[in-house]
């Protein structure tokens, strides 16, 4: 289990978009002076079983960035996850909508990936399961774009020290 206050990334089996977005947001953090630094990164899925392998594509496309996810193992959303984590960031509307369903208590810090990006920008990413590696290329492309607007208010949640 991670520990408190973690970030937890959804999406919806956790073997392509919410493993990609938890390395490049952690990659991102690791880059940022404490206590930024120290803020753990997880991922899990609505529907996802325990232990299956991250994609193939997911792989490739993070390895291109420099990041390896190879041994990340899929874990489904649990109440734990949610209680102990300090914001948790959807892929999709339906993501957040079944965790409102199924959660209790809601998570406060309920948002999508790309929810504090410019209002023009597309809030929700799509799936890029069964695609090509472009398409998991141009999901990683779009989990880069809104990591800088994360990472800014991720610092309005935790004090500089």
């Amino acid at each position: 289990m991670p520990s408190p206050g973690h970030i937890l990334v959804v999406c919806t089996a956790n073997i392509c978009r919410s493993p990609m977005a938890a390395g490049l947001l952690q990659h991102a953090l690791a880059a940022q002076p404490e206590p930024w630094r120290s803020l753990r990164v997880v991922s899990a899925g609505i529907v996802a079983r325990n232990g299956d392998k991250v994609s193939e594509n997911s792989v490739l496309a993070l390895r291109k960035a420099g990041i390896d996810i190879a041994g990340h193992r899929s874990r489904p959303v649990t109440q734990e996850l949610l209680d102990q984590a300090l914001l948790v960031l959807c892929m999709t509307e339906s993501h957040r909508a079944s965790i409102r369903l199924q959660a209790e208590p809601v998570p406060a810090r309920l948002h999508l990936f790309r929810e504090f990006m410019p209002a023009t920008a597309s809030r929700e990413i799509a799936d890029p399961f069964g695609g090509n590696l472009k398409t998991y290329e141009q999901c990683r492309d779009e989990l880069v774009e809104a990591i800088p607007s994360l990472v800014a208010h991720l610092k309005t949640l935790v004090p500089a020290k």
